[in-house]
């Protein structure tokens, strides 16, 4: 459990910056870039975007294969089941929730609606 809890702490660190959450867009609607066309995406060094790759392969999300002089980086979407479950849970409990509270207040119509 601690261990599943560290990774999932990991993978929402990641994807706290807007710029990290945009790379992988980049990388899901292409299937794959080199860390120079990421670069060029953004208002930022090389450099800069290199330490945003960094975290992102330290999460899983994304790997990184090279080839000579180009780092070539692909999206791996696995680490977010991790994050899809965690939400599942709050889903459900809000659903639940909701639900109860569409209950009362169809409930409480039908009372009035009969008291008139």
């Amino acid at each position: 459990m601690v261990n599943h809890q560290r990774r999932l702490d990991v993978v929402f660190g990641a994807l706290a910056d807007p710029t990290r959450r945009a790379i992988l867009h980049r990388l899901q609607g292409r299937g794959g870039a080199t860390v120079t066309e990421v670069a060029d995406l953004f208002p930022v060094s090389l450099p800069a975007v290199s330490r945003h790759v960094k975290v992102l392969e330290r999460a899983g999300l994304i790997r990184r294969r090279v080839e000579g002089r180009v780092h070539w980086l692909t999206l791996r979407a696995e680490p977010l089941e991790d994050v899809v479950d965690w939400v599942s849970h709050y889903r459900r409990f809000w659903n639940a929730r909701l639900a109860a509270l569409e209950h009362e207040l169809v409930g409480g119509q039908a009372a009035r609606g009969r008291k008139r």
